[in-house]
């Protein structure tokens, strides 16, 4: 299993990041490597919700994958997985009002990436591409939580 963790502060208040976050008709507006998504389950966000996006890779290949919500809980975390080819992804975010110091009022968002692989050509690949494909999930993180960031901002900061 691998894990990979990255944090970013937000400038904007937590329910305002939550509202982007969570508001998976609009995650093709704001991720800029999400062309589509098609929500698979009717109503309210919850635990249990399923939705499949569609992205374009570095390589320009498109990927479509199948999300499940584990854990929703309102404003604090929420905890995704992902059955991928070959291996399975969970992935957990956490939004953390700062309330003290400069940074006063914004939200430290963390998102954790675990992945195993499932069976042995997965763990191969795993083994001889791990650095690699590390680093690759770690700068995809960085780039959604980026353009998190740039979605819940205040219009007037941008």
């Amino acid at each position: 299993m691998s894990t990979i963790a990255v944090t970013r502060t937000i400038k904007a208040p937590a329910a305002r990041v939550w509202q982007v976050f969570t508001d998976l008709q609009g995650r093709a507006g704001w991720l800029s490597t999400v062309d589509h998504v098609e929500v698979l389950t009717p109503g309210d966000l919850r635990s249990g919700s399923v939705w499949q996006e569609t992205r374009h890779m570095p390589d320009g290949a498109l990927v479509t994958e199948e999300f499940r919500v584990e854990e929703c809980d309102e404003g604090a975390r929420f905890v995704v997985s992902s059955p991928g080819i070959g291996a399975d992804y969970r992935m957990t975010y956490t939004f953390t009002p700062i309330e003290d110091g400069r940074h006063r009022g914004e939200t430290a968002v963390t998102a954790v990436q675990e992945g195993a692989a499932l069976e042995p050509r997965g763990r191969l690949l795993a083994l001889v591409l791990g650095g690699l494909a590390a680093m690759v999930s770690e700068g995809a993180l960085r780039q959604d939580l980026h353009d998190l960031a740039v979605a819940a901002q205040p219009v007037a900061t941008r």
